[in-house]
């Protein structure tokens, strides 16, 4: 029994849409011009700890989609799980809430925009895969630079 007490332990224990919004400036002069859209993707995480062992994540997808240089629409989602994590720490809890469970969020997050963007009656966007571990990496690498280039100045 004591050996599985200190066994790293993992769940989702819950997945849920917490903010979610749709824009369309440009109305229905959207749907007047050829669909040639320009799309931009922003994503932003953040982690709050809820108690000892459980922490919610936030995956925000921010995507706007330009056609003749006017905004067509702009949708953001925010999708969020509720994670059991115990006997995991230090580095590894760090990369498990800024990498594996982003990526674990970001088909719900998709799925949202996609519903989002079609029921404003636009054609379907199916968000391509993102590669939550080489972000993960960029930001720390990113992160280590940081205060050495700030003592620098």
């Amino acid at each position: 029994m004591s050996e599985t007490a200190n066994q790293p332990q993992f769940a989702l224990q819950r997945v849920f849409v917490k903010d979610a919004s749709l824009e369309t400036p440009a109305g229905a002069k959207a749907f007047t011009q050829p669909w040639q859209p320009e799309i931009n993707l922003e994503m932003n995480t953040r982690t709050t700890t809820l108690d000892e062992k459980h922490y919610e994540v936030v995956l925000t997808l921010t995507v706007t989609a330009k056609n003749a240089d006017e905004t067509a629409f702009l949708v953001e989602v925010q999708q969020a799980g509720i994670f059991l994590i115990a006997g995991i720490e230090g580095p590894e809890l760090h990369h498990t809430l800024g990498a594996f469970c982003p990526n674990l969020l970001f088909p719900y997050a998709r799925e949202a925009v996609d519903n989002f963007v079609t029921k404003a009656s636009f054609p379907p966007l199916m968000l391509a895969p993102v590669n939550f571990d080489a972000l993960y990496a960029q930001q720390m690498q990113q992160s280590a630079e940081q205060p050495a280039t700030e003592e620098t100045h």
